[in-house]
């Protein structure tokens, strides 16, 4: 999560710099003041009112039953809440009904599931690493997931998922409340989603023959409309729009068919709607 989010600030344009004292580094940014947590800590002053803003997991305001408020969330370190045990208490891919032994770090969330499953299994509160408990410390985990591929490591597969938790950005309901303080907040969620966007579209500009133009418009993506304007010597028009990344290997081949000449493609630093 660290990485992804001082990364997001940078293309945001927010520089930071690491003091000596490491939890305590520096914004470019007037009069922030700036320290790192764990989630669950930033979550907990954030309820608390302490802080007015920071980035988080959901899954721990869903565990911490925080009331924050959500400002954006940014897609980034996206995982799955799942349910994994070792296939020696499992039968038919289903936990066997005897009384088993769980650990995780979510014990609020847990507790919830073990209600809804109508189990009554042992908790082990763990503090990190929850995949190596079982299966001499615990018979199954409740933890996040990527890809899976450290739960197969240790010899787990997942009976179900529970969840879905990406990194986002909270507020506090007292920095919310005061004007100043929600209009920086906000200014601040405008400019980081504009990155966001950015990084899921590509500028894509052509030239096109007035003849060509109606066939190429019909086919050019757009977020609302292409810009269009007049090539020198009414040679015909340029028309160019910002474009998902993952429409261009169609988009492409589409265009040049239809007419259009001189693609070209860059990269946008941000998109703000």
């Amino acid at each position: 999560m660290y990485e992804s989010i001082i990364q997001l600030l940078a293309d945001a344009g927010i520089k930071l710099t690491t003091s000596e004292r490491g939890y305590r580094p520096s914004l470019s940014l007037d009069e922030v003041d700036t320290k790192i947590l764990k989630p669950q800590n930033i979550i907990e002053m954030l309820d608390l009112g302490s802080r007015d803003v920071g980035f988080a997991g959901a899954d721990w305001v869903e565990e911490l039953g925080a009331d924050v408020i959500e400002i954006l969330d940014t897609g980034l370190d996206r995982v799955q809440i799942v349910v994994a045990a070792s296939p020696l208490v499992m039968r038919d891919g289903q936990l066997t009904n005897t009384p088993l032994r769980v650990a995780s770090e979510y014990e609020r969330l847990t507790r919830q599931w073990l209600a809804n499953s109508n189990r009554t299994d042992t908790i082990i509160r763990s503090f990190g690493s929850t995949e190596v408990f079982p299966p001499e410390d615990a018979d199954y985990v409740i933890d996040i997931s990527a890809t899976g591929s450290t739960l197969r490591a240790n010899q787990l597969l997942v009976i179900e998922e529970i969840g879905e938790s990406s990194t986002r950005l909270y507020a506090s309901r007292k920095a919310m409340g005061n004007p100043e303080k929600r209009k920086w907040i906000e200014d601040l969620r405008m400019v980081l989603d504009s990155v966001l966007l950015a990084r899921k579209r590509v500028m894509v500009e052509a030239n096109v023959e007035s003849a060509c133009l109606d066939a190429i418009m019909a086919i050019f993506p757009a977020m609302k409309q292409p810009t269009v304007s007049k090539l020198a010597g009414n040679q015909g028009f340029a028309v160019k729009a910002a474009v998902e990344r993952d429409q261009i290997f169609q988009l492409i081949p589409s265009l040049k068919h239809a007419g259009a000449s001189d693609i070209v493609i860059t990269d946008i630093s941000k998109v703000v709607r």
